[in-house]
């Protein structure tokens, strides 16, 4: 059954509201239908898109989707299943232990997915990967595409993708304008790479020095306090 609303306003689904990760709080919820636009507005000026407003189930927070409307009739107008949220959950990352100018880019980059401009994801993505080489150092570049292999097979990235993203982050003599041009599906695997690059080259080893100086620490502190010679009372 398609989506649709009848003349006297009411929202038909056959689905019963929406399941999404809400842009708010974050939570992978239902949203329930709180409110659509009345059937002789919509008829009187028959708009391409019609948006109807939701609650989240989990914060109770409006959220809002537009709906292509697919054919208007006497007594309803039918809604395309092919909705679209005006507002995206933002994509989160712990930039903790990237250096200044790469976390300032990806940070960048997360921003530019959320709103759904992929190729500027891209490039800013690319910008990403050269700051990480010139911190890294000499060896930059060949540890990039090392991860960039072992990523490859630990994900199974089929052959195509996989060449459009290595072109996208790490082929020389490129500039922004000849970049591939991505759509959501492909920004999504370009996305996970480059979380597992960073996570490789500058996380992992932050969080691993980290603990070790954790343990130096309450180890010291155990070793002060086993030589602290007891002071004797006097009887």
């Amino acid at each position: 059954m398609s989506i649709y609303i009848d003349n006297n306003g009411q929202l038909h689904d056959p689905n019963n509201g929406l399941t999404l990760t809400c842009p708010h709080c974050q939570v992978v919820t239902h949203l329930t239908l709180i409110s659509a636009p009345l059937w002789p507005a919509i008829n009187s000026h028959r708009p391409s898109q019609i948006g109807l407003v939701y609650r989240c189930d989990a914060c109770n927070t409006p959220v809002f989707i537009k709906y292509p409307v697919k054919t208007y009739s006497a007594h309803r107008v039918e809604l395309s299943s092919h909705f679209v949220e005006l507002e995206r959950s933002r994509e989160k990352f712990d930039l903790t232990y990237l250096p200044e100018q790469s976390a300032l880019l990806f940070k960048e980059a997360l921003q530019c997915f959320s709103a759904g401009a992929y190729n500027a994801f891209a490039s800013l993505c690319r910008r990403t990967i050269q700051a990480m080489i010139k911190d890294i150092g000499d060896s930059g570049s060949t540890k990039i595409i090392n991860h960039l292999t072992d990523i490859r097979g630990m994900g199974n990235i089929d052959k195509s993708s996989f060449s459009m993203i290595t072109r996208i982050l790490v082929e020389k003599d490129i500039f922004d304008d000849s970049l591939p041009t991505i759509d959501s599906r492909h920004a999504g695997i370009l996305l996970e790479v480059m979380k597992d690059l960073l996570y490789q080259c500058y996380i992992r080893r932050g969080k691993f020095k980290q603990a070790l100086l954790m343990r130096r620490f309450f180890a010291d502190e155990r070793s002060e306090a086993n030589n602290v010679t007891p002071i004797k009372t006097a009887k």
